[in-house]
């Protein structure tokens, strides 16, 4: 990583090394903003989020008219996400259901990809190996031993990961019964594997299940074209494709396509008979490319507009903001079933798009700082890497810092109008 004040252009051969979500526990850290994390809190708190309703239209008596609109705006949003939440867990009960089950000799092997640091995935994983000891149990087997692998590109803060992880029940106790009774304890094995998932990462035919969440729309590296200043795809002016000409587009487009292809091509060698896969990514509604939607609202606006101040205070060459472009791409709907479909090896159970939640979940939506931090952050944690390594630690302060201030000037336009879009499949391999 850049030391503070160096100026360094990351390159493809350094993205991969360089990748990934914010680590340890500070306030910026993907730990402390990893969206699922709420909507976990809000699964199995239902009757406390009711409360929290009820008592916020109780305090209407005691606010100004913009107060309330922002109150309702904010309680609809965590109405939304736990709808939203709802719906994502009962499509991976279906996909589960239809995985074929071992004999009980066998392991049955769980992989999570482009796990990262929060404990949104200690939190899937448990729910995947629950579902599938009580379709054991109701099959009348006895359920096998589970091990679980979380994977990620080797920057990964695997440390942080693995201090959230509970310890394992009777420290590997002989039976299944003494892990499931042991309440605040794993009942499976766990280990990390550094690597791209655009490349083969395990032993062919070894996972059950492979789960991906928030993951397949980071490219495995930014087309060579985006950066180039002879291309009618070099992306000038912009460090992110929305909004930008065709070209640009186009070369995003061909690259994410390029991935999944790479992706499905690694999975169908591992993944046993009989084994499902679950995958969800960001996703536009548009045909359009260059609209990418929810992604463009969190890094077109105020991530962008927060890059050209450095620019036109001296702070960063325009050059230099021209070099730096998320590697995100929102498919849609289609850019996502053409490569699938291409690639012949699985059974499409579900390919939809969702409507999902926002990435500002604030306990004060009337606070417009406590939301233009919550955007500051939200930036941070999935970018925070790439800027540090490609400006320094202190021009990365600075940016953030202008983030937050601008997102401050329109939170009640970021609570209404700042939603994601998901692609949910639902993938068995026959």
């Amino acid at each position: 990583m850049a030391s503070k004040g160096d100026n360094v252009v990351v390159s493809n051969m350094n993205l991969e090394k360089l990748l990934s979500m914010k680590g340890g526990k500070g306030e910026g850290s993907y730990a402390n903003n990893s969206q699922a994390q709420v909507y976990n809190s809000i699964l199995f708190h239902f009757p406390i989020f009711f409360l929290v309703i009820v008592v916020s239209f109780h305090v209407f008596w005691y606010l100004k008219l913009w107060e309330i609109e922002v109150l309702i705006t904010g309680t609809m949003c965590l109405f939304m996400q736990a709808l939203h939440a709802r719906s994502m867990l009962h499509l991976l009960e279906e996909a589960l259901d239809s995985v074929h089950l071992n004999s009980p000799e066998v392991p049955f092997v769980v992989v999570d990809l482009g796990c990262s640091c929060g404990n949104n995935t200690i939190y899937i994983v448990d729910v995947i190996i629950k579902h599938m000891i009580k379709r054991y149990e109701s099959s009348g087997y006895e359920p096998p031993e589970f091990s679980a692998f979380f994977s990620d590109l080797p920057s990964n803060d695997f440390n942080t990961l693995f201090q959230l992880l509970p310890p394992l029940a009777n420290n590997g106790g002989s039976s299944m019964e003494e892990c499931l009774a042991s309440n605040g304890h794993r009942s499976y094995f766990a280990a990390g594997v550094p690597g791209s998932f655009y490349r083969r990462l395990f032993p062919a035919r070894s996972i059950d299940v492979f789960h991906s969440a928030f993951s397949l729309h980071w490219l495995s590296q930014m087309p060579e074209t985006v950066l180039d200043r002879r291309s009618t795809a070099y992306n000038k002016g912009r460090v992110f494709i929305h909004g930008a000409n065709e070209s640009t587009a186009n070369a995003y487009k061909k690259q994410f396509q390029t991935d999944l292809a790479e992706f499905l091509r690694a999975r169908s060698t591992e993944m046993k008979r009989g084994g499902s896969m679950f995958l969800v990514c960001l996703g536009r509604t548009s045909v359009d490319p260059s609209d990418q939607g929810g992604a463009g609202l969190l890094f077109g606006t105020h991530f962008q507009d927060a890059w050209d101040d450095l620019v036109q205070e001296g702070l960063v060459s325009s050059e230099k903001r021209d070099n730096f472009n998320i590697p995100v791409y929102a498919p849609s709907l289609q850019d996502f079933k053409e490569v699938v479909e291409a690639d012949g090896s699985f059974t499409i159970n579900k390919l939809e798009v969702f409507k999902g939640g926002s990435p500002l979940v604030v306990s004060r939506p009337d606070d417009a700082k406590e939301v233009g931090r919550a955007l500051a952050n939200s930036c941070r944690s999935v970018s925070g890497v790439l800027v540090d390594a490609h400006i320094g630690d202190k021009l990365s302060e600075e940016l953030f810092l202008r983030v937050e201030h601008r997102a401050t000037s329109h939170a009640k336009e970021l609570l209404e109008q700042l939603q994601f879009f998901h692609i949910v499949a639902s993938l068995s391999f026959a």
